[in-house]
């Protein structure tokens, strides 16, 4: 694939995003097992964002369930880019018009204290980072017509990326038990979803650490192919200053445009039980918005 070809689905997805329109998968123009390529693709998108004044705050991490990978036929997970805009306050409403086929997770962010470097990182260099945790919602969605994706099409789309929600309270990570951490999640009084932070690679900072060799750098640039040409290039920073979101403890949840009100509890090793928080999101089919809120937290 040239890279005028690359540009053009880059500006169709752009165009889906702002239009609201869908388009049809792209997996067969990129070639569907080119993920170079659509991280090439997502780089594109990045760069003119930022070029346009959007400010890039953190990455997101996909696909570490080894069920979701196996259903899109891969062994690895995905990254994209989180901007400031993207970000919704606690109790900010949201209008209709920012989601596309909108889905909601429940995640753990880490906040960087300073920057990573290098390309073999340990769980110890980003447990040394990481200068507090937060729980945190993302409201996924996809630009590609009723998310008929595969792993070429969501990292083309920024690994379907949303809007997301950051917590509280801060936790430090001393004697934090992120591998522990359980999250239920309720609609109406009725469960949703369960997780845990064990589902996330093993542990929610194996993303961190699988994050740092392949992720992009603080300009949002992507880089050359790495050796194994399965992923991009080993990069040589990760930013402090932006907050670094980590995958889903649990399944998507699809949203509605029904009201209906989401609550998450995250529980402790200990069994003990954070208080309740609204999800993204109550929304209301005739306001056109949706509320989210968030006040989970995690406990030691």
């Amino acid at each position: 694939m040239d890279a005028l070809q690359k540009t053009d689905l880059a500006q169709r997805l752009r165009a889906a995003r702002d239009t609201g329109v869908p388009i049809a998968p792209i997996r067969e123009l990129v070639g569907v097992a080119d993920v170079d390529a659509a991280y090439a693709i997502q780089d594109i998108n990045t760069r003119d964002a930022i070029a346009s004044g959007r400010r890039l705050t953190g990455r997101k991490i996909g696909l570490t369930s080894l069920a979701v990978q196996k259903q899109l036929g891969v062994s690895q997970p995905d990254f994209g880019m989180l901007f400031a805009d993207m970000q919704v306050g606690e109790g900010e409403p949201i209008a209709m018009q920012r989601l596309q086929q909108p889905k909601i997770e429940a995640e753990i962010a880490l906040i960087l204290g300073h920057d990573l470097t290098g390309d073999e990182l340990t769980m110890a260099d980003v447990l040394r980072a990481t200068a507090y945790v937060l729980p945190a919602l993302e409201i996924v969605g996809s630009r590609i017509e009723n998310w008929n994706i595969g792993i070429v099409d969501t990292v083309a789309d920024n690994a379907s990326a949303g809007l997301f929600v950051l917590g509280g309270p801060a936790r430090g990570v001393a004697g934090l038990d992120m591998k522990g951490a359980a999250m239920v999640m309720t609609r109406n009084g009725e469960t949703v979803s369960t997780g845990s932070g064990a589902a996330c690679l093993g542990h929610p900072l194996n993303a961190a650490v699988w994050l740092g060799p392949t992720g992009s750098s603080g300009s949002g640039t992507v880089g050359k192919s790495s050796p194994s040409h399965s992923m991009v290039a080993r990069v040589t920073r990760i930013w402090a200053s932006p907050s670094l979101v980590t995958p889903a403890l649990s399944r998507r949840v699809p949203s509605s445009n029904r009201n209906c009100a989401m609550d998450a509890t995250r529980r402790g090793s200990d069994g003990t039980a954070s208080p309740p928080s609204s999800c993204p999101a109550a929304e209301h089919a005739d306001a056109d918005s949706s509320r989210a809120s968030t006040s989970q937290g995690i406990r030691r």
